[in-house]
């Protein structure tokens, strides 16, 4: 057997499939949450009739809290 012909020495050529890829289709989760709301100063929370806002609430700021009680625009 010549020496040209061994299967050891020989390179086996390799085939990938190209990788495929699936694309997603997910659809953003529908939000339950208020949209957010800004006031710019205790103004304009009291011209939208939402004074006083407590902490966590929509609209509290802690910059609209002047004593930091925890309420804004008293």
């Amino acid at each position: 057997m010549p020496l040209f012909e061994n299967p050891k020495a020989a390179p086996k050529p390799t085939t990938k499939a190209p990788a495929t890829t699936k694309p997603t289709t997910k659809k953003p989760k529908p939000t339950t949450e208020e949209p957010e709301v800004y006031y710019a100063n205790c103004t304009e929370v009291r011209a939208a009739g939402a004074a006083p806002i407590r902490r966590g609430g929509p609209g509290y700021s802690r910059k609209l809290d002047r004593d930091g009680d925890g309420v804004a625009c008293e």
